[in-house]
């Protein structure tokens, strides 16, 4: 399904008493109040939130797909190019900033929630820590991927669609995103049944060294979701970096580029793989087999679902023909 099917299906919520409106969240919907656990802070929602601020695009993504639009008074630090669903919506919002905002600029904006997606949304050198925030009277939020805990999967991307729309007061909508996004993954995976593994080489950045994601990372399930193996899933972290020889013995078939601002273009990526001598032989880069992914699509959010499917059209597009 589409997303901009599913923003059609999740417009309208009848666990939503505000039905999206800003304004009338004076009713309260049921099931309030509400009380979130989230990397080691324990809030409790009196309401839903009226005035959030997200930091970094993949939030903003993940609470324009609820129809949470009218909910939020800033974004900040786009990644990659919006969704073109989300993109009339996303560029109706005021952008902050390119980068994290600082603490001021966020209190400029008046919110009373602020939903980070990286780590760094909330760095206490900045002035940006969560207890500056609670000081001020503010929530916040830090994707779970950030919590530090565990391997990361497509059912943190789950649970955490679940757990916005809990705070939000749409658990129909989370839901209803939830189940299309599953059925997405579904319809790839019954796809590529049956077909060899190919194995897959991620490459994020770096020259002397190549970093890369570990087996820990939302990347190496998405891989193995698309009928391939992460050739440094066994890798004991989320990102690392890995040795040129390494990738050479491992003899990756496809190596996944992950684009975003600020690390090289896509096409910087490709010629500099393809120029070094000692990679020539390497499969991947002797067949220029690559897929590109935005970073966005391979952390917790919505366009998850979407990069299982990139992937596989990829490793295997004899499926999809």
């Amino acid at each position: 399904m589409a997303l901009s099917s599913m923003l059609l299906t999740t417009g309208c919520d009848s666990s939503d008493a505000s039905g999206g409106d800003a304004k009338a969240t004076a009713a309260v919907p049921a099931g309030f109040p509400v009380t979130i656990a989230n990397c080691g802070v324990r809030t409790t929602y009196d309401k839903p939130p009226s005035r959030a601020v997200t930091i970094h695009q993949h939030p903003a993504e993940l609470m324009l797909a609820l129809g949470l639009k009218d909910r939020m008074v800033g974004t900040a630090f786009p990644d990659s190019a919006v969704l073109p669903e989300l993109k009339k919506d996303y560029e109706a919002i005021p952008e902050l900033a390119k980068k994290e905002p600082s603490f001021e600029r966020v209190l400029d904006a008046e919110p009373d929630f602020v939903y980070g997606g990286y780590g760094s949304a909330f760095a206490e050198n900045e002035g940006r820590s969560r207890k500056a925030f609670a000081d001020a009277g503010i929530d916040t939020h830090l994707n779970r991927e950030y919590c530090g805990e565990k391997r990361v999967t497509m059912n943190d991307t789950y649970d955490e669609i679940r757990t916005i729309g809990k705070i939000f007061g749409v658990p129909g909508r989370a839901d209803e995103l939830v189940a299309a996004l599953q059925a997405r993954v579904r319809k790839t995976v019954t796809a590529v049944k049956g077909m060899p593994q190919v194995s897959v080489f991620v490459y994020d950045s770096g020259d002397k060294s190549a970093f890369t994601a570990g087996g820990k990372s939302l990347g190496t399930e998405l891989i193995r979701l698309a009928g391939g193996e992460n050739v440094f899933a066994d890798l004991d972290d989320v990102f690392g970096d890995v040795s040129w020889e390494q990738v050479v013995e491992r003899k990756p078939e496809v190596i996944a580029i992950y684009d975003y601002a600020g690390a090289g273009s896509v096409e910087e990526k490709k010629e500099f793989l393809l120029s070094q001598p000692a990679l020539a032989g390497v499969p991947a880069v002797r067949n220029k087999r690559f897929v590109v992914l935005p970073l966005t699509a391979t952390l917790v959010g919505i366009r998850s679902a979407y990069a299982v499917e990139d992937l596989a059209r990829g490793m295997h597009p004899e499926s999809f023909r």
